[in-house]
């Protein structure tokens, strides 16, 4: 990271930035052309979960090439000052790599599905079989992982 400043080293600063985020975007490789998602997901042990429709651009891309990337970000707040060419942006992001695996067992699903729900609620929730059938559901499991926080 150029601004050592800025990074995050701690790894339960990293987490809680993961846990309060709403949103993750997570990136694939399509021949070589970069395809970008933003999914609901759920953060546990080093996994991010996230469900999908069983077709769709991004199965077909998981199922050619499972590296991605993802990215993460909280706190915005736009500081004016002056010229906008001078504006900058508060804010605090969490960027890592890993492998996406789709998740077959329906006790891993359930576990996974509990886990996004988790995520927005506490609430816990029961699967039906159906529930379970009707989803697809990916881990990716994290190879390396960093966070920045900028403020003014």
């Amino acid at each position: 990271m150029r601004r050592k400043d800025k990074e995050i080293t701690n790894r339960i600063e990293i987490e809680t930035i993961i846990k309060k985020a709403p949103v993750c975007r997570i990136a694939m490789c399509d021949n070589g052309i970069p395809y970008v998602v933003p999914v609901c997901f759920g953060y546990d042990d080093n996994r991010i979960y996230f469900h999908s429709a069983h077709e769709g651009r991004k199965i077909d891309i998981l199922k050619r090439n499972n590296n991605v990337c993802f990215e993460i970000d909280i706190d915005h707040n736009l500081v004016k000052s002056g010229n906008p060419c001078n504006w900058s942006m508060e804010y605090s992001s969490v960027i890592g790599s890993g492998k996406a695996f789709f998740v077959e067992d329906p006790e891993e699903k359930r576990k996974a599905l509990g886990i996004i729900v988790g995520h927005y609620s506490d609430q816990s929730y029961e699967f039906s079989d159906d529930a379970v059938d009707d989803v697809t559901v990916i881990k990716i499991e994290i190879e390396k992982i960093s966070g920045k926080k900028s403020r003014v």
